[in-house]
C-alpha cells in the first residue's frame, strides 16, 4: 500500500528522478489530466498516476488484496492491464520498451514479445547510450529492482493476459480500448535495424 503514495510524493521531492522518469521513460506525473468518464469493466474505480508526451495515461485501479493495479490507455485505442501493483510498473516502465513489445506480438505470443524486446533494447540503448545508468538511478530512488528484460517480458505478457474480462478500459462513449496485444511480428518498412 506504501507504492501509492510513496513514489509520487519521492518523485515529487527529487527532481533529478521527475526529469528522468518524463524525458527517459515517459512517466510523467504532473500530467494528470486526461478526460473524464474512464472506466473498467469490473467497475473498479480510475486514477489518472501519470501520462506521457505521446497521449498514454498510466491508471491506478482500486486496491484488491492490497495492492492497486496499474492500467494504460494510449491514444491509438488500445489499453489493458500493465502490472499488478505501481512498483511492477514503473520496474516495466524503466526496464522494458513495453509499449512496443506488446505492439509487436504477434497476437500475445511470448514468443514473440522475447525477440521484440531484444531488438528494442539494441535500438533504445542505440538512442540513449546512458538509458541503463538512468534507470539505475530511478530504480535505487524509489527502491526498485533491475529486472532482466527477458523477465520483465513474461511479467508484461502476465499482466496483459489478465485485461479480460475485469481491465477493459471504455471511454464516456462508451468505446472500448483495443486488447494490448498487437498482431505484428516486426516493424513493416525495413524490419528490425
Amino acid at each position: 500500500m506504501w507504492w501509492t503514495a510513496r513514489p509520487a510524493h519521492l518523485i515529487q521531492t527529487t527532481p533529478e528522478i521527475d526529469l528522468l522518469l518524463r524525458s527517459s521513460f515517459g512517466f510523467d506525473i504532473h500530467r494528470k489530466h486526461y478526460g473524464d468518464g474512464f472506466r473498467l469493466a469490473s467497475g473498479s474505480p480510475l486514477e489518472v498516476i501519470a501520462r506521457e508526451s505521446a497521449g498514454e495515461a498510466y491508471f491506478l485501479c482500486g486496491e484488491q488484496n492490497g495492492r492497486r493495479p496499474v492500467v494504460f490507455a494510449s491514444s491509438e485505442g488500445e489499453g489493458g492491464l500493465l502490472a499488478d501493483d505501481l512498483a511492477d510498473a514503473l520496474e516495466i516502465i524503466i526496464g522494458l520498451e513495453w509499449q512496443d513489445c506488446l505492439s509487436f506480438s504477434g497476437g500475445g505470443n511470448v514468443e514473440v514479445m522475447q525477440i521484440s524486446a531484444q531488438h528494442l533494447e539494441r535500438s533504445r540503448a542505440k538512442y540513449n547510450p546512458d538509458i541503463d545508468n538512468e534507470a539505475a538511478l530511478v530504480a535505487a530512488a524509489l527502491s526498485l529492482r533491475i529486472v532482466p528484460v527477458t523477465d520483465l517480458v513474461v511479467r508484461l505478457h502476465a499482466a496483459a493476459s489478465k485485461t479480460e474480462p475485469d481491465y477493459v478500459v471504455s471511454d464516456n462513449d462508451g468505446q472500448v480500448f483495443d486488447q494490448p496485444f498487437g498482431e505484428h511480428v516486426k516493424p513493416r518498412h525495413g524490419g528490425w535495424r
